[in-house]
Parts: C-alpha cells; sequence; structure tokens
C-alpha cells in the first residue's frame, strides 16, 4: 500500500487520492482508510457521526468498493491485472466517492503487476531457410514471445542454444514489445551442413526470471548472390483520420541489382504485423504501394507500425525488412459523450427535501478527439431548481432550490456539452429527476367540528358518523389512521361510550345513550400518518341525544300503597271543594315529559279533575244520605308520539269526625292557618319559659346545668345517691342548631293528635317509659307546602328519627340519642 498524494480542488470541495496495489490479492484485502486519507486532506466530517461514503462511480464494481460506514477502500475479488489491462503499462481503476458533507474524493487505483505468468511462444516450432550465401552479419527476425505480464516483468531477452554459428539479438518495437533477430555469425556451407537445430529461449524480467521455449528449424539452402535492399531501415508517414478507402499512404523500393527472377521483388507484409493492420493498410506486391483499406480512427489507433520485406524471386532468396510507422491525425469526427454517473442513467430519484447543494447526479463528458476539438463545455437547460458544477474530469449536478413532491413530482433536465473543434459538435442527455416523498404534511380533516344527532336508547354498536382526514403524501406517508383522544364523560371513560374504526374513521355508539343523563357529549379524533416520525392533527365530535318518550309518567301525590291512596273529606263539603292534588313525575323532556291528568272510571260524577294541574274538586254537595266512600282511579298521561300513563285508585271517605266544623261555615283558610300557627308559638314559648326555669330551679337545688352541657360533661360530674321520680313536667327541649325560619320541632308527651290538623306526625321511641302516643316530634312544614292543609285533609307519614333532633333534658340530664 502507497501513500497518496493529495491535492485540493474546487474551494475544498475536491479530493484526488491515489493507491497501488498489487494484482492477485483476495477478496476483503483492506487497500486504503479512504476516511482518514481524506480528512487528513481536508474533508470536513462530523466527528459525533460515523463516515458516511458512497461511491458514485466506479470503473471496476466488481473488483473493489469503498465500504459506507468504515471509508475503507476493499477488494472484492481477487484481481487479475493481466485480464483486466492485458499489456498496458498502467493499469488504474477510478472511482468518485462523495462523503456526507457532500464532499467529492477522486481516487485512482493503480494495479501492480506480478511476475505470474512465463513467456510464451505462438508456434511450438519455427523452420527457417537461410541460403548459403548469407554473410555474416545476416539477420533474420524470428517471431516473438508472448507474455500476459506487463513492464518489466514481460518479455526482456532471448537466449538461442547452443550459441555457434547463430547468435540472437533482442530488439524493442515501438509499442515497447521486444522480439529477436536470428544474426548469422559465420558463414554457411550447405554442402557442410545442411540443416541446424537450436533452442530459443525467451525470458522476463522476473527475480528469478520466467521463461518459454521453442525449437528453431534452420533449413541452409543455395541462394542468389544479391537480396534486395531498402533505401531506408525505417519510414514514418502520417494519413488523416477517415481517410477514405485507396488513400495512398507511401510507396516502397526495395533493389535486387540481380536480372530476371533473381532481381524481380515481391513485397508483403510481415507475419508479425497485427490483424488490425492488415484490415486498415495494403501492400500492392508488385509496386510496393501502400494504400488505406479500412476505417482510420484517430481515437481507436494513434499509430501503426507495418513490418515490411521484400523478397526477390530468385532461388535461395534473402528478404529484406524495413519499418514503416504511420501516425494518424486527428479530425473533429467525434460528438461528446455524455455518460450519466447513476445506478439508472435514465431516472434520478432525490427526496423533496433535499437542500440546496445536495448532490443529486455525478456526468462524465468525453470526447474521443483531442486537443481543441477534444475539450468540451456542458451547460444544463432550462429553468429547474437544478444547476450543474464543472470540475476537471466530471461534472455534478446539484440541488439549486426548494423541491415539493406534493406540486411536483417530476423533472425532465438536459444535459447540453459542446467541443471547441470547427465545426462544433454537441450532444445533448436528458434524463428524469424523481422527486421522492418524505412525511412533510399532517393529516388534514375535512372540518375540525363534526356533529351528529341520535336518539337515545340507540342499538349499542349503531353507527353515527364517519371523520375523514387526508394526507398529501404517499405511502405510509400518506396512510392516515384515526383513534379517539382519551377523555372523560361523566366521570366514565369515552372509550365506554363509543369507538372508531381506526382504518375507515367510522365511530360507533358502543352503549344505549339516555337523554336524561348525558344530552351531550364532546370527544376527540386523532389522526395519524404511517411516516416515522409520524404527524397528526385532530377534531372535535359533538354527540347530541335527543329525547325519547321512554319515561313512564310516576305519580308522586297523594301518597300511594299498592297504588291506592285514601283521602279524606267533611261531609259538608261543598261545590269546588279541593280533595286532592294528584302529581306526578316524568324524566322526559318537552311534550315527552308535559302530563295531563283525567278521571277514567269511579265515580266521576261527583269529582272532577282538572288535566293541567290534577286539582279534584267536588262538583255536588254531600247529603246526609251520601255513602261514605267514592272511588276514582285518575291517570296521569304524557304527551308523546307513543304516549305513556300512570293510574291510581283515589279512594275518598266522607268523614264523620269533621261534622262539628259545619257550623262554622265559610272561614277564610289563612286565617285559620295563621291562628293555628300563632297558637303553637304561644304553646313553644310557654314551654320554653317553663323549661328554662325548671333547669335554674334543679340548678340550684342540686347543681348548676348549663342546658347545652354535652352528656360527655356531665358524665364526670358526682352523681346525687338520691333517686328522684321523673314526671312530665322534667322533660324540656333545648334545641341543637337554628333550624329553618318554617320549621320547628316539639316534644311532649301528651297526646296531640286531636289538635293539629296542619302537621306531619314523626313518631320517636323514647326513654324512661313514655308511651308511644305521647311522645311525638312535630314538623311543621313551611308556608308553601300547606295547600293540601288548608282543606282538612290529613296526611299521617311515620317515618324514622329525623336527621336534625332536639336534645332531650330530663331533670337536667341530657338523655342520649
Amino acid at each position: 500500500l502507497l501513500g497518496a498524494a493529495l491535492l485540493w480542488a474546487g474551494a475544498g470541495a475536491l479530493v484526488n487520492l491515489k493507491y497501488s496495489v498489487e494484482e492477485e490479492q483476495r477478496a476483503g484485502t483492506v487497500i486504503a482508510n479512504v476516511a482518514k486519507d481524506a480528512r487528513d486532506a481536508g474533508f470536513v466530517l462530523d466527528p459525533r457521526q460515523p463516515a458516511a461514503f458512497r461511491a458514485v462511480s466506479n470503473s471496476a464494481p466488481h473488483l473493489v468498493d469503498i465500504s459506507p460506514g468504515s471509508g475503507l477502500l476493499v477488494t472484492k475479488q481477487k484481481i487479475d491485472r493481466d485480464l483486466l489491462c492485458r499489456q498496458s503499462p498502467k493499469c488504474v481503476i477510478s472511482l468518485e466517492v462523495m462523503s456526507s458533507s457532500m464532499e467529492i474524493c477522486v481516487i485512482k487505483l493503480e494495479i501492480k503487476d506480478l511476475n505470474d505468468n512465463a513467456p510464451s511462444f505462438p508456434t511450438d516450432q519455427i523452420e527457417l531457410e537461410i541460403s548459403e550465401t548469407a554473410s555474416p552479419g545476416t539477420r533474420v527476425p524470428l517471431e516473438s514471445a508472448y507474455d500476459p505480464d506487463s513492464g518489466s516483468f514481460g518479455v526482456q531477452s532471448y537466449e538461442i542454444t547452443p550459441n555457434d554459428l547463430f547468435g540472437l539479438e533482442t530488439k524493442t518495437r515501438g509499442d515497447g514489445s521486444r522480439f529477436a533477430e536470428l544474426v548469422v555469425e559465420k558463414s554457411l556451407d550447405r554442402e557442410t551442413q545442411s540443416h541446424y537445430s537450436y533452442v530459443i529461449t525467451a525470458l522476463d524480467g522476473g527475480d528469478p526470471p520466467n521463461f518459454g521455449t521453442v525449437e528453431l528449424s534452420i533449413r541452409v539452402i543455395d541462394s542468389n548472390d544479391n537480396n534486395p535492399l531498402f533505401e531506408e531501415p525505417a519510414y514514418t508517414v502520417s494519413v488523416p483520420e477517415n481517410a477514405p478507402p485507396g488513400t495512398p499512404v507511401i510507396r516502397l523500393n526495395a533493389s535486387d541489382p540481380d536480372e530476371g527472377t533473381n532481381g524481380q521483388v515481391l513485397y508483403s507484409f510481415h507475419s508479425y504485423v497485427s490483424e488490425r493492420a492488415r484490415e486498415l493498410f495494403q501492400i500492392d506486391p508488385q509496386s510496393g504501394l501502400i494504400t488505406v483499406s479500412g476505417a482510420i480512427d484517430y481515437e481507436e489507433g494513434h499509430v501503426y507500425e507495418l513490418d515490411v520485406q521484400a523478397k526477390d524471386l530468385g532461388p535461395n532468396s534473402i528478404p529484406a525488412h524495413c519499418k514503416v510507422t504511420i501516425s494518424v491525425q486527428d479530425a473533429n469526427d467525434n460528438p461528446p459523450l455524455i455518460n450519466l454517473l447513476s445506478v439508472n442513467s435514465e431516472l434520478v430519484e432525490v427526496s423533496e427535501n433535499a437542500p440546496p447543494g445536495y448532490v443529486i447526479a455525478l456526468v462524465r463528458v468525453s470526447d474521443r478527439d483531442s486537443g481543441a476539438n477534444g475539450r468540451v463545455q456542458c451547460k444544463l437547460l432550462g429553468n429547474v431548481p437544478f444547476r450543474l458544477q464543472e470540475y476537471e474530469s466530471f461534472s455534478t449536478i446539484l440541488v439549486d432550490g426548494r423541491l415539493d413532491r406534493e406540486q411536483r413530482d417530476q423533472y425532465n433536465l438536459t444535459i447540453q456539452a459542446r467541443d471547441n473543434g470547427i465545426p462544433s459538435l454537441q450532444a445533448t442527455k436528458s434524463f428524469t429527476v424523481k422527486i421522492t416523498d418524505e412525511n412533510d404534511n399532517h393529516p388534514h380533516f375535512s372540518k375540525p367540528y363534526y356533529q351528529v344527532i341520535v336518539q337515545e336508547n340507540n342499538t349499542p354498536g349503531a353507527y353515527l358518523l364517519s371523520v375523514s382526514a387526508r394526507d398529501p403524501d404517499l405511502g405510509l406517508n400518506g396512510s392516515v389512521s384515526y383513534q379517539i383522544v382519551p377523555s372523560q364523560v361523566r366521570d366514565m371513560p369515552v372509550f365506554t361510550y363509543v369507538s372508531i374504526n381506526p382504518n375507515s374513521g367510522d365511530i360507533y355508539a358502543l352503549r344505549s345513550f339516555n337523554h336524561e343523563q348525558t344530552k351531550a357529549f364532546e370527544f376527540k379524533v386523532l389522526a395519524k400518518d404511517g411516516g416515522n416520525p409520524s404527524l397528526q392533527s385532530n377534531a372535535t365530535v359533538r354527540v347530541i341525544v335527543l329525547d325519547v318518550n321512554d319515561n313512564t309518567p310516576v305519580i308522586t301525590a297523594p301518597p300511594l300503597v299498592n297504588g291506592t291512596a285514601e283521602v279524606y273529606i267533611p261531609r259538608n263539603a261543598g261545590v269546588g271543594y279541593l280533595v286532592t292534588v294528584v302529581k306526578a313525575d316524568d324524566y322526559d323532556e318537552g311534550e315527552n315529559g308535559r302530563l295531563s291528568y283525567e278521571m277514567v272510571e269511579g265515580d266521576r260524577g261527583f269529582f272532577e279533575i282538572d288535566q293541567v294541574n290534577g286539582e279534584i274538586r267536588t262538583t255536588r254537595a254531600f247529603g246526609e244520605t251520601a255513602k261514605t266512600a267514592y272511588e276514582l282511579i285518575v291517570v296521569a298521561h304524557d304527551h308523546g308520539k307513543t304516549s305513556l300513563s300512570a293510574s291510581a285508585l283515589i279512594l275518598i271517605y266522607l268523614s264523620p269526625a269533621l261534622d262539628a266544623q259545619e257550623s262554622i261555615g265559610s272561614v277564610n283558610l289563612s286565617l285559620i292557618f295563621i291562628i293555628a300557627l300563632g297558637s303553637i308559638a304561644a304553646i313553644l314559648f310557654v314551654t320554653m319559659i317553663f323549661v328554662a326555669v325548671k333547669c335554674k330551679r334543679d340548678n340550684k337545688e342540686i347543681r348548676t346545668y348549663n342546658c347545652r352541657i354535652a352528656e360527655y360533661s356531665y358524665g364526670h360530674q358526682k352523681k346525687s345517691s338520691k333517686k328522684k321520680k321523673i314526671s312530665k313536667n322534667d322533660i324540656r327541649l333545648v334545641p341543637r342548631d337554628v333550624e329553618e325560619t318554617d320549621k320547628m320541632n316539639v316534644v311532649s308527651c301528651s297526646s296531640l293528635t286531636s289538635s293539629l290538623n296542619y302537621f306531619d306526625y314523626h313518631q320517636q321511641t323514647l326513654p324512661l317509659g313514655c308511651r308511644r302516643s305521647e311522645s311525638t316530634f312535630l314538623n311543621v312544614e313551611s308556608q308553601n307546602n300547606r295547600n293540601a292543609g288548608s282543606n282538612h285533609i290529613y296526611h299521617h307519614t311515620f317515618t324514622g328519627q329525623s336527621p336534625q333532633q332536639p336534645d332531650l333534658i330530663i331533670n337536667g340530664m341530657p338523655l342520649p340519642e
């Protein structure tokens, strides 16, 4: 491995590296570390990232390549220089390598020859006829040995064994090949010996040298005394390329002073003149005129050497030899040749995210002509976002603008090359640049807000709506999938309400919606493409649940027991007397929740009902002979399209206990209520004064008590050993908290059921032996809820203890709750 000479070009963007390697190296042999040498030469490589190299041009991709990651130049298979370059003095492989920083490295790799071939002769035996008159010094060219190796490892010398009458002299041709001439060193005498056998050995320049042999058979014949003789041993002429067939090149003249056939000379090419030279030129055997016989191309060959012999027709003729060197003159007959150094010469792909200055292809422009005829200038035609940058041996096509595949996905580029010949020749090369897709577009919903209206009680799994998002990118970059963004609906995950098909965007209900619980809800749908990294966007979906008449009315007043309510009215109730008010609830809305009331069966002749507010009033007076009980079946129904209803049996009793009020007549009900409330307040006030006085007296006799002292603090006091009998007067009421102004609680151990008409009785079991009928909490309802009471209707509701009750103080001791 030889060190490379580094040369900067193109403002540091181009580096030339030269290496050499011997042939016959096995596959995988590391030739050089291009990454290190390029960095030493000035390449700007990011040390945080591994070096990335790619070969954009390789004259022998089957033999050598560069490792993209390590930047090592390695062999791919065993290199046979003799097969690759034959006998060329220089065998070079060219590579153009580009780094990740868009810098270009031109690599020249010389394949060094090894002496791995021995010289060989084209035949096993060489037969010569030499006249006995041949004087010492007479030379006869011999057939050359062939060695595939080049340079010093090619044929260097010839030897003859034995070396007695003849000797060998090694000479060099214009192309560098060497041949041997047999030299007559002593006079020959056919009568003494007519046949000689020798061994010719060809040796190359190896150490030790390789060799090849051929048998030389010499027959001595009689010959005339004089041989043909050329005027000059060598001639040099020139001929323009593309000269038409028949164009004269040179006329040779070999003189022979003999007369007759011994002096008649025939001209011919020597046997080792190449076949190609015989195709291009011919010689007239009689006149010695050499003319053009084929298409001469300067680019195919600059120089041709013709070995011509002249031989007379006499017996034992000794031919004369001369060399004719023909130089071909160049003409501007070749247009420039444009070669796109890409994997596909017709199509180049580049990403739409490629930055300005990104190299998309290398272009090598050549012209087989020489001089001004071979100097070429290139340019890129058209108004395209690309430009062409020329270097010494090639050009690059760079991105010179912003690329957007969604706007334009391909460009047709044309390169024009023109030489400087007269007249000038030009050539064009067109190819397609395909813009490849990058994930640079977000999915876009057709609208940012979707709304769907669905009736409640829908079937789970029912289709609701579809959302759609479009991504103009291609392939996975443009494939859109959908998902629901996690959120909560009534403290439940939205995934329990709806689901979405990730491919189509169809949204389905996962449950049956209930308008009474959820009138509407919103969630977000996320659209993601399949790129890496993925891009996304979202849209809002609002689901409105319409009400359906799915709730049956429920009668809440009057209170029903097994669907029946009992109502008491005085026997002397007149026409229009309010018997009761039927109330029903319906959780539906609108017409589905609007209720009407009607009587469907029973004693409808005595009563009527208001369809809107449900008031049942009498339509006639009851006499002494009237029956004591009446039945009505009342129905409450809604106004939905399919109406739902609830019914109740109302039993109306004429109460004889209220007959004493007949003398009252028509009294203002509000006045009665105010009087009753005032009486209750007065009784409560007197009771509180009595309890306070009693508490104060007990404190003086026993100890001082606070009526609000907790049972805990009382438990730490010294108890009196004297047992005191508890009487009703020892019980007093101490309110815990100030209740609402429309409520008060009264405790008494006497029966109040016969004197109070506008209260609800709440029974409470009391200690100390009080009878249930004598211990009652009275809950006075607010004025707004006493409409039914104004009509002397009793509602006896027996429930448990009220959430807030007064403390019972007996003999100054608070009772436990």
